[in-house]
């Protein structure tokens, strides 16, 4: 959840790590500091609280000319957010400096066993604690960089991406990973290195993906090594990353969020483009078709994700519980690998992440490989930790998502997950194919439906001003677009602050109608399908105890604007597709009152975008 740059090489590091830090700065806004070798060769370290740009200013008028450096911006979790907890982190003596994502789960113990043996500690981090770690490993085994890290990892339970250098050496990084990412860009005569391959694009397409428990020796001059632990060199696999400079940046638009928003009728072409066939309308999905026995032979799906991922998990469910007559169970990643969970060899479990890195996710395949389950990821970035732990999958394609609220991820996952059901369903005979084709001729369809849908945005914004000092929301869905509530409501509290519940909208008179009067907005997801008139009742309901209603309707659903209080129109698609069509104006909703009420609308207060720790 903190973001990693590193460089060695003939440029002057600084500017390449600022701009690095720039483009991970979604992954943590609390404090930043680079630490690079002077020409002396000292370490140079300079971090305060704030965000990169404060740390910019910061560096005004210094002399960091440097050709070798590293830089974090961090995510707080252990201890507040202030100068002293900021990265990156001198050993006691200064000879190293180390900037560390993750956990470090019993830094507690090795903090206690350091104190007895004479340390102190400038910080409340457990990343401290890891750098002085290393440095008694080194002087006490009179032992090299390389050699201590892998010493003093072997000590550690947790989660880290590190990134290590030394006094005196301006030429070499030690970097490792354990549960949590590090890419190493190489160029010519050159090494970058970042937790988001993104983020250092501009200069290198090339990429090593460090596994974990594999420590990195990265050195000018010099061939790149990579070993385990245990001192044993691993292959070094570089990868080629396809990616547009424009995608990282805002197109004009004041924020990522809106411009993610208003990209999805494109990022959905990206994520369709070579799945439907336009002619034909078959669906093809090489990882789904070249594992078929492992779909006829599923006795059961279990989805595993987190926040907006789980969300378009329970649309899943729907869909392959529909389509293919699978039985399906979604869960919380968090919740399941805490759990003694009953999983079969026959069971396939689909683990679905946008950033490819959550650790609760990451850690629920490892639970479902052990037990023998064949584990199919979806996510988005290429080269991630669960593209790699994971015995197929999808990718969603929808390009850098650099919002922390998530927008793009969520319509390609569903899009995905509608693909993978009608693949299933056709694979097991369970699909009617008059239906089948309809499906895929509306996903064809879909770019220019969102289109249309975006056009909702200016009577969004108006609806907004109306509603942006309302302290509480509602958000009421059946069926399908349940879940499209959950995601709205969602929406809705990580950026505007405000507190929002989503509902299926029966259980309203179960107890959630008692909160209901003329102060508590009530968002109700109305759209034409087999649950449209049990919705209208519940609407009704809601009128009769003086809630305002703020109805996403039907092009043309005359009945419900005459009850509404307010309407805001989506053109239809087929049923199973709805709700990446009904979530674009709760997008915008959230996004306008947001703006509306000031707030940073990218960064939110105390989140990140990548959820790479517990």
């Amino acid at each position: 959840m903190c973001g990693i740059v590193g460089y060695v090489g003939e440029r002057q590091a600084r500017p390449i790590i600022i701009k690095g830090l720039h483009r991970l700065e979604y992954r943590g806004y609390d404090s930043a500091g680079v630490a690079l070798v002077g020409k002396g060769g000292q370490i140079d370290l300079y971090k305060c609280k704030g965000k990169v740009d404060d740390l910019e200013h910061f560096l005004e008028g210094k002399d960091t000319t440097s050709t070798i450096g590293i830089g974090h911006t961090r995510w707080a979790t252990h201890g507040e957010p202030n100068d002293a907890n900021a990265h990156p982190h001198f050993s006691q003596s200064g000879r190293l400096a180390l900037i560390h994502n993750g956990i470090i789960e019993n830094f507690r113990v090795l903090k206690d066993a350091l104190i007895s043996h004479g340390f102190s500690f400038r910080s409340s981090t457990d990343s401290e604690v890891l750098v002085n770690l290393i440095e008694y490993i080194q002087d006490t085994n009179e032992c090299t960089l390389e050699e201590a890290v892998r010493i003093a990892l072997q000590q550690v339970v947790g989660a880290y991406a590190i990134a290590v250098i030394e006094r005196g050496n301006a030429r070499r990084i030690i970097a490792a990973r354990q549960s949590s990412p590090m890419a190493i860009g190489i160029g010519e005569g050159e090494y970058f290195l970042s937790s988001d391959a993104a983020s250092i694009i501009d200069y290198t397409q090339e990429f090593v993906y460090l596994n974990d428990g594999e420590v990195a020796v990265i050195e000018k001059g010099k061939p790149l090594q990579i070993k385990n632990l245990f001192g044993e060199a691993s292959k070094v696999d570089i990868q080629k990353l396809e990616m547009s400079i424009s995608q990282l940046e805002k197109g004009g638009y004041p924020h990522f969020m809106l411009k993610e928003i208003h990209e999805q009728p494109d990022t959905i072409v990206d994520c369709i483009r070579g799945r439907v066939n336009p002619e034909t309308r078959e669906i093809i999905l090489s990882g789904v078709l070249d594992n078929k026995d492992k779909f006829l032979k599923a006795g059961r799906i279990i989805f595993v994700a987190c926040g907006t991922s789980w969300h378009a998990s329970l649309i899943g469910e729907h869909l392959i519980e529909n389509l293919c007559r699978i039985p399906v169970e979604v869960e919380y990643a968090s919740e399941f690998r805490y759990r003694n969970p009953i999983i079969r060899p026959d069971d396939v479990v689909i683990a679905v992440s946008q950033s490819g890195e959550t650790a609760d996710t990451l850690a629920a395949i490892e639970i479902a490989k052990r037990c023998g389950a064949f584990v199919y990821g979806i996510c988005n970035v290429i080269g991630s930790s669960i593209a790699r732990a994971t015995d197929s999958g999808t990718y969603i394609h929808v390009g850098p998502e650099i919002g922390v609220a998530s927008t793009k991820a969520f319509t390609g996952q569903v899009t995905v997950m509608a693909m993978l059901a009608l693949v299933i369903g056709k694979l097991r005979g369970t699909i009617d194919m008059d239906y089948y084709h309809q499906v895929a001729g509306a996903l064809l369809e879909l770019p220019e439906t969102i289109r249309k849908a975006l056009e909702s945005a200016p009577a969004v914004e108006k609806l907004a001003s109306i509603f942006t000092y309302a302290h509480n929301f509602i958000y009421l869905g059946r069926g399908y677009n349940y879940p499209t509530a959950l995601e709205g409501a969602l929406k809705l509290k990580e950026i505007s602050y405000i507190h929002a519940e989503g509902l299926p909208a029966a259980e309203m008179k179960h107890g959630p109608i008692a909160l209901i009067d003329a102060e508590m907005p009530t968002v109700v997801i109305a759209t034409l399908d087999h649950t449209y008139e049990k919705t209208v009742s519940n609407i009704e309901e809601i009128k009769a105890r003086g809630g305002k209603i703020i109805a996403v309707i039907s092009e043309g659903d005359t009945q419900l604007r005459k009850r509404a209080d307010f309407c805001l129109e989506v053109p239809s698609t087929a049923e199973c597709l709805m709700p990446i069509v009904s979530i674009i104006p709760l997008q915008l909703l959230a996004y306008y009152i947001a703006t509306n009420k000031g707030r940073n609308v990218d960064q939110p207060r105390n989140l990140a975008k990548s959820v790479t720790v517990e």
